[in-house]
């Protein structure tokens, strides 16, 4: 998928990946091994009510109906209409980028996940590695840019794909859901800008674990509640995100890094959506460079030493205040502190707050001696 951005001097570019920074990935599609050995057929009711489902191997294998104490069928919206999951999943696949956290704090383990950032093993990373337990590894998929590797998700014979964090298309969606009950990205927000809590939500109502859900977003939403009572200041600021990347790439109020600010209490700036328009984010003019000028700035950068020097050789940019006074949180986006940023999913949100929240505090504490201290280990 290439995002169309504003370029510097209102020119536009195209920027690979789907919210920049992206880690570069190898343009490789792997053709999938055949299933030789089939299994029962599943069935679900798509968004046009018509009972879709691949055919048995004509083996009968009893299956036991779920507990009347389970919560199925449900029905979930979505932007390609709704999709109705009639018994609880076992053989979840995530194409969405960071759906595999919520399927594993709900205590699950899918068998395939969709590689992003990180190269982690089973794209699961370190601040979720202790929910897969022993469960087998997952398969790791790959989108280069093409969209999902259909043969290889049919091969993992999946009953249940889930792609809300995501931008599928409806093509890809008819296409997967050839296969199985499919989960789209939410209509009410832009491709990629699901909020983490309505994201945890869905896939908890499709794993059929919607107060589990419920519990784990409290739970996250309690640590940015108490961040913010620790640190009264971050309501009296404003703040922002951005990259280098292709000039200066800022991030809009419907990026979910950007709500990490605003959850914490920050404003962001004025005219930030009304430069980006209805994007995640985009690349500003020189002439707009003044949307830094803010009480504090995170940094997302592929070396914190090299970029903030170079940040700093912009003679626009080390005029702002923000620049002259050290208010700037610079972040490696390779490191596992920089995924977790990028990521903003409810098992890895704690762990950025731990690392974040110590180092916007000495942003905004109005003495331009502070030293914004490096993350934790």
């Amino acid at each position: 998928m290439v995002c169309a951005v504003v370029g510097i001097g209102g020119q536009r570019d195209s920027a690979p990946g789907r919210r920049p920074p992206v880690s570069g990935r190898a343009a490789l599609i792997t053709r999938a091994r055949s299933a030789r050995n089939q299994v029962p057929a599943r069935s679900w009711t798509d968004s046009s009510g018509r009972t879709r489902g691949r055919r048995s191997s004509g083996r009968t294998v009893p299956r036991s109906p779920p507990p009347r104490t389970r919560p199925f069928p449900v029905t979930i919206a979505h932007k390609y209409g709704s999709t109705t999951i009639k018994a609880e999943p076992q053989r979840i696949v995530t194409v969405g980028l960071t759906d595999q956290d919520s399927v594993l704090a709900l205590g699950k383990v899918p068998v395939g996940t969709t590689e992003w950032l990180g190269g982690y093993k089973g794209a699961i990373g370190p601040w979720a590695a202790g929910k897969a337990g022993g469960a087998k590894t997952p398969t790791v998929l790959k989108d280069t840019g093409t969209g999902p590797q259909t043969e290889r998700i049919a091969a993992l014979r999946p009953d249940l794909i889930l792609a809300v964090y995501g931008g599928l298309t409806k093509a890809q969606y008819t296409t997967l859901s050839k296969f199985a009950p499919v989960v789209a990205q939410p209509k009410e927000y832009n491709d990629y800008g699901v909020p983490w809590q309505k994201q945890t939500e869905i896939i908890g109502k499709a794993l059929g674990q919607e107060a589990q859900a419920t519990s784990v977003v409290r739970g996250v939403e309690a640590d940015f509640k108490a961040a913010a009572a620790r640190n009264p200041d971050f309501a009296k600021a404003k703040a922002v995100m951005a990259t280098p990347y292709e000039g200066i790439f800022v991030f809009g109020s419907q990026d979910p890094r950007s709500r990490v600010l605003t959850d914490l209490g920050f404003t962001l700036p004025t005219d930030l959506d009304k430069v980006i328009g209805d994007e995640f984010g985009a690349n500003i003019s020189k002439e707009r460079t003044d949307l830094l000028d803010t009480d504090a700035i995170v940094w997302i950068v592929s070396d914190t030493a090299k970029d903030e020097t170079k940040l700093h050789k912009d003679a626009l940019y080390a005029d702002l205040k923000v620049a002259r006074q050290n208010r700037e949180v610079y972040i490696k986006e390779t490191s596992d502190y920089g995924n977790s940023v990028s990521f903003v999913t409810v098992l890895s949100l704690p762990y950025m707050l731990d690392r974040l929240v110590p180092q916007l505090a000495a942003a905004v504490d109005g003495d331009p001696a502070t030293k914004v201290p490096a993350p934790a280990a």
